[in-house]
């Protein structure tokens, strides 16, 4: 089989290319990605140069691309993408033959802001950080009374830890709301030693398979993660899911509060940062996905190892001429 990777210069996508090189299938590699100089190019088969996903002709090079590759399967590696692969997904799959690992536009936008994320969760009777839009100066009171500080400010829209703030009290509030939109207000849960990032496949109506990881950040990135069963955590995070209904994958990061719940503060509508974490755990998501879709295997529960995963730091040489070789 033969699967296109997005995203070749971001994390995810580098991370969906190791999951990749990790499983047992038999897979011709395509990666693309706007800059010649990202590394996970020279991980895959064949490489190609795509234009950012705000330019008007990212969606005309992604046909032309399908149309010369004929991918069993797109998988896409960077947050920018998913609305537009989201959008398209059906007409893609018709015209090229493929399957298009994403969500639907629903779940997308659910995903994509983290006050929506929190209404989300809200309405359907689960138990996330309490959160009131960073505009809304009677709300932000509200919150202040009734749960007091620390509280996270932080961009509705953004990864990793770019732009979040912890304030401690009314002078740091209002300096971080300062000249900034776009912002959510939220009660902060637990701590660092209480967080978490799982992840669930759903098919077929159901959650199939999950796993959740405690993890360490630094600069908003797991660098470790350490693995087990979880299992009353597991039993919550699949609640979440079934909540959700995604396309395939989704990542729910959360931290714990003093009963233990998980309280999620931020849902990732695709696989994860983390994703070649969990295959080294014995959950690879990205083969398990493709298996279910391409060749109707079905996704059962794998045991997960238990230990702890460290992340660090490589490099690669990649000659010249190679480089002038990304199309």
């Amino acid at each position: 089989m033969k699967a296109l990777v997005t995203g070749a210069g971001a994390v995810l996508g580098q991370g969906i290319i190791k999951s990749l090189r990790q499983s047992t299938l038999d897979c011709t590699l395509i990666a693309a990605d706007p800059n010649p100089l990202s590394s996970g190019l020279y991980w895959a088969d064949a490489a190609y140069r795509l234009p950012m996903a705000d330019d008007p002709l990212f969606g005309e090079r992604i046909d032309e691309l399908l149309d010369r590759e004929r991918p069993d399967v797109v998988l896409v590696g960077t947050d920018v993408e998913l609305a537009f692969f989201a959008e398209q997904r059906q007409r893609l799959e018709a015209l090229f033959g493929t399957h298009v690992i994403v969500s639907d536009p629903r779940v997308v936008a659910i995903a994509d802001d983290k006050l929506e994320t929190a209404r989300f969760f809200q309405s359907v009777g689960l138990n996330p950080p309490r959160s009131v839009c960073g505009q809304d100066d009677e709300g932000v009171e509200e919150l202040v009374a009734e749960i007091g500080f620390p509280l996270v400010v932080k961009p509705r829209v953004g990864a990793r830890s770019v732009g979040v703030s912890v304030v401690r009290n009314r002078d740091a509030l209002q300096q971080a709301r300062a000249d900034r939109e776009g912002l959510v207000v939220q009660e902060c849960v637990g701590d660092p030693d209480s967080e978490y990032t799982a992840s669930v496949l759903f098919f077929d109506g159901d959650v199939q398979a999950s796993i959740v990881m405690r993890r360490d950040l630094r600069d908003g990135n797991t660098y470790r993660a350490y693995t087990g069963d979880y299992a009353e955590l597991n039993e919550q995070v699949r609640s979440l899911g079934r909540a959700l209904r995604p396309h395939g994958p989704a990542n729910f990061q959360f931290r714990t509060d003093k009963r233990g719940e998980p309280r999620v503060f931020e849902i990732n509508a695709r696989f994860s940062g983390t994703t070649p974490l969990r295959a080294m755990a014995g959950f690879n998501e990205v083969e398990m996905c493709i298996r279910h879709l391409l060749f109707g295997t079905p996704i059962v529960q794998p045991e997960v190892r238990s230990g702890v995963i460290l992340r660090y730091l490589d490099e690669m040489f990649v000659q010249q001429d190679r480089i002038d070789a990304v199309r």
